[in-house]
This record gives structure tokens, sequence and C-alpha cells, in this order.
């Protein structure tokens, strides 16, 4: 289903919540959003709702409490909202939001190292995956 609006700030929260745990009730959505900053029920009752009648969400009634999922796919939600972040923020340069990026926010080994791996594979992509 096409997405006729990018979801707010509140709305991403509860969508990873959605991506990473998959299909859920109101009270475990809101006991992970809790755990990050002070959310009330009916709030995330609310944006769930109005996320459901944007078409973001499904809502299955077939049980006492209410299950929703997301129907939004994350890699395509993603990418629509880098792209417009990268093009409004950064002149459309990625480079520019990379460099930002890793200016910004110290690096582990592991992501530096997979950051690596994403440059070689840019450069040589007749290695892609043969590389082990």
């Amino acid at each position: 289903m096409p997405q006729k609006s990018k979801p707010t700030a509140a709305e991403l929260e509860i969508l990873q919540v959605l991506w990473t745990y998959g299909p859920s009730n109101v009270r475990f959505v809101n006991d992970k959003l809790k755990s990050e900053r002070n959310v009330g029920y009916t709030t995330t009752l609310k944006l769930m709702q109005i996320m459901t009648e944007k078409g973001i969400l499904e809502r299955n009634m077939n049980s006492r409490t209410h299950i929703y999922k997301a129907i939004v796919e994350e890699k395509e939600t993603k990418n629509q909202l880098i792209d417009k972040f990268i093009s409004t923020l950064f002149g459309g340069s990625t480079s520019g939001m990379v460099l930002q990026a890793l200016g910004n926010q110290k690096c582990s080994t592991k992501e530096l190292n997979e950051i690596k791996k994403l440059i070689n594979n840019i450069e040589n992509p007749d290695q892609n995956g043969t590389d082990k």
C-alpha cells in the first residue's frame, strides 16, 4: 500500500518498535517507548489510531487486545526519508551527510569495518560477497 504521508518523529518511534518486535498491542509499544522517554498510554493509542487512518499501520481486531502491525516497509520508508534528508539538508551530497555523521558520532571498530566493506563493494561491484 502506498504511503500517503511521511511519518512524524513520534510515528517513526512507533514504527521502529513494530519493525523490531513485529505486530504488537498498544501496551507493548507504549512500554517500549517509555523505556526511552515519558509517554502516556493514551498518547500512544491515539498516535497508533492516527497512523492506521493514514495507512501506515493496520489494526487486527480479532482478539480482545487490538494488534497493530506496520504496513509500510522499513527499508523503503528509511530510503524515502534519507533521500529527503540528504536533498534538504545537504544539497543532495551523500558524502556531505556521511562526513557530518562520522564527525559527530564515534564509530565502533565493527561499524568502521562495515563502512569499509560497503565502500569496497561500491568501488569493486564485481567482488560483492566473494572476498571471504
